[in-house]
């Protein structure tokens, strides 16, 4: 017999997911409907019958799968890279409570920096091609996760660590028995933040050196005033995105039936 609970739970699922189809295909009829009678001007704003168009001959053309494989692959590169060595570093600082101090204003110092800005000096220092963009990416997410894994680390109430500590328990056992299974979440929404933080560097990486990836189709269509182009683009990234996003939740779901 179903769950009540469950089954309204489950109907408000389906009702939000038809709520966001409708505000999706409302936005983009009215899009159609201002270009078509000119309420905008379709050559600064493009219209959704034009991108599709568009990505459909880019799709027929292969052409969009080598932008699109590079722009993931830097991005993957980035998240999975700036993720890791993030939280390492987070778990050195809770480890090591005087290296966190010693480092404590370099990581203020170092997130108040517009990365950015300093895409193209660290690209000039690393190289040109996915290994300078890929540095890049890391960059943007690399203090962020240290700064946010470290702060939800020592947030774990220390009358937990003391029983531990009272049964003899070692730094180690503490840091893999609490620390981090008690942040398997947070971990999740540092890794769902670093999604947008790593495209965020791809995509900037791209506009200056690369001659391949979504953000050199964007960058080009700005260029020669293409905004079917440019919003083609805009349009992949923000489903790949989403995708990504979907992904990491349905992991996220998997952990939790597990736990519970």
């Amino acid at each position: 017999m179903n769950n009540p609970f469950l089954r309204q739970k489950r109907k408000l699922a389906l009702k939000v997911i038809i709520l966001q189809i409708i505000i999706l295909v409302a936005i983009m009829a009215l899009w159609e409907i201002a270009s078509n009678n000119q309420w905008i001007d379709a050559f600064l704003f493009s219209k959704p019958s034009s991108i599709i168009k568009l990505l459909i001959n880019y799709i027929k053309t292969k052409e969009i799968y080598k932008h699109l494989g590079i722009s993931l692959l830097e991005t993957m590169l980035g998240l999975s890279i700036g993720t890791i060595v993030g939280i390492l570093i987070a778990i050195i600082l809770w480890w090591n409570k005087t290296i966190a101090k010693v480092l404590d204003p370099f990581l203020v110092v170092g997130n108040a920096l517009p990365k950015t800005a300093l895409a193209p000096i660290l690209i000039i220092w690393v190289g040109t091609g996915i290994k300078g963009i890929t540095v890049v990416a890391i960059s943007i997410s690399l203090i962020l996760t240290i700064i946010s894994a470290y702060n939800y680390f020592m947030l774990i109430d220390d009358e937990k660590i003391k029983m531990l500590q009272s049964f003899k328990a070692t730094k180690w056992q503490i840091l893999t028995k609490l620390i981090i299974p008690a942040n398997i979440g947070n971990i999740i929404n540092i890794i769902k933040i670093n999604i947008g933080m790593s495209w965020v560097g791809v995509i900037v990486g791209e506009f200056i050196v690369s001659r391949y990836g979504i953000g050199y189709l964007i960058m080009y269509g700005s260029q020669v005033f293409n905004m079917d182009l440019v919003m083609m683009g805009v349009f992949v990234l923000a489903i790949i995105s989403f995708i990504m996003y979907e992904v990491v939740n349905l992991i996220e779901k998997k952990i939790k039936r597990k736990r519970n």
